[in-house]
């Protein structure tokens, strides 16, 4: 996507339109679904939505892989006890999903796994299955941190909101 394609995406990407697809309903199933998950490794999900980037930032260079690393460290992903947290960033004006891993789950899973995980969501939000693409990366997300990061006896504690953050 050229650079005046992306600042005019952004333009006109609103807010109403990351409501409507991600409803306050799936929000909390999409909490849910992290929480439960959640319990069988060591990892945390964060899930982060944002509407559109400010067109001058996108003027910039400001993109979607570089805003990704930014919500990482505005969230706190990185601040986790095993350095275990993974984000999904979503771009709606876009249509980019990112998934960013900390250091501790990008040493055991590779790159191209993540990216097939944001391929078949990005296939599916394009057929209008926002709930289905969401919630099935989620779960692709959870067995990947099962197969690479397990979890142990102890107790997992809850690191990360569970609930989506809205931008």
């Amino acid at each position: 996507m050229t650079r005046i394609r992306r600042v005019l995406a952004n333009l006109f990407g609103s807010w109403f339109q990351l409501r409507r697809r991600f409803p306050s309903a799936l929000l909390d199933e999409m909490a849910a679904a992290i929480a439960a998950g959640e319990r069988a490794h060591r990892g945390e999900i964060c899930f982060a939505l944002e509407a559109r980037l400010a067109p001058l930032a996108v003027l910039e260079g400001l993109d979607a892989p570089t805003r990704a690393r930014q919500v990482f460290g505005q969230l706190r992903v990185w601040d986790t006890e095993h350095n275990s947290g993974v984000l999904f960033y979503v771009l709606m004006a876009e249509h980019c999903i990112e998934i960013v891993a900390d250091r501790g789950i990008a040493a055991q899973v590779a790159a191209p796994e993540w990216e097939a995980i944001c391929t078949r969501m990005r296939d599916g939000y394009a057929s209008g299955q926002w709930r289905e693409a969401s919630l099935e990366g989620i779960a692709a997300a959870h067995a990947l941190l099962a197969r690479h990061f397990p979890g142990n006896d102890k107790a997992n504690p809850d690191e990360l909101p569970d609930r989506p953050v809205l931008l």
